[in-house]
């Protein structure tokens, strides 16, 4: 397990990405109510998110709420055991374990309601893996409105029961403090409370290239990142686990965020 410690009162790291707009980097408030831990994206790596996931139980408590932060599936080899621990955790202890959904669920969903319409996109962002994890074989692309339907059609019916209910309502987002948590990003000329879910889920062309100017600090996902980073009021989390095998973690009390990959 690998710790990095960053005392936050400046919120910058070397490594992060700076702003393209030429306007000023600002203080990077931590100030959630209580500690608490996120999870990036982990794309169907069980073998990463399992571990970490249990370091983190074993480091900080069975009690410290847990975030993650969305892309559960695609792209890696186990998306159905990323889902399912992650949906058994939830349901258990659902203000410990809090899921939020990404854009990569919302796109299994519409998978289901519309494969012929939008099934080609989904399969083309890695659902063809998720499919292979649960069993069916999808190995192109290129399919007609038939195939799309009858692989829309095991995808439901291999889903454990309850779980394409659970998936249309996780949230799109978690708040303690001023720490905001979403799965890929805010508008930054909009009050955190009053976003777009769409926005949440999918980002926004403005989320990295411009600070807020209140003091709201976002926890995300979704752009994979060289390193995690405190930075410009974001805590950015995602660093392709299904690349690379990292799969980042924060845990973030007042005043200090400590990364766990």
């Amino acid at each position: 397990m690998v710790l990095k410690k960053l005392k936050s009162l400046l919120g910058s790291s070397p490594n992060a990405p700076r702003a393209r707009t030429g306007v000023a980097t600002r203080e990077t408030l931590l100030n959630p109510d209580a500690p608490f831990c996120a999870i990036g994206d982990a794309h169907g790596r069980l073998d990463l998110l399992a571990p970490l996931y249990d370091r983190i139980r074993a480091t900080y408590g069975a009690d410290i709420p847990v975030v993650f932060l969305g892309d559960f599936v695609d792209r890696g080899p186990e998306s159905a055991g990323v889902l399912r621990m992650v949906r058994d955790l939830n349901m258990a202890r659902p203000d410990v374990d809090i899921a939020l959904t990404g854009n990569h669920e919302k796109m299994m969903i519409e998978f289901i309601d519309d494969p012929a319409g939008k099934g080609a996109r989904w399969l083309t962002f890695g659902g063809i893996e998720t499919l292979h994890s649960f069993g069916i074989s999808q190995n192109s692309i290129r399919y007609d409105a038939e195939d799309a339907l009858e692989a829309a059609d095991a995808l439901e019916d291999a889903l454990p029961d309850g779980m394409l209910d659970w998936l249309r309502t996780l949230p799109a987002t978690w708040v303690s403090g001023n720490m905001h948590c979403v799965h890929a990003g805010m508008d930054p000329d909009i009050a955190a409370d009053a976003q777009k879910t769409k926005v949440m889920i999918n980002g926004h062309p403005n989320f990295l290239t411009r600070a807020r100017q209140d003091d709201v600090t976002v926890v995300h996902g979704h752009t994979v990142m060289q390193e995690a980073a405190v930075w410009d009021g974001r805590v950015s989390l995602d660093t392709g686990a299904y690349l690379n095998g990292r799969l980042t973690a924060a845990y973030i009390e007042k005043g200090t965020c400590t990364f766990l990959t």
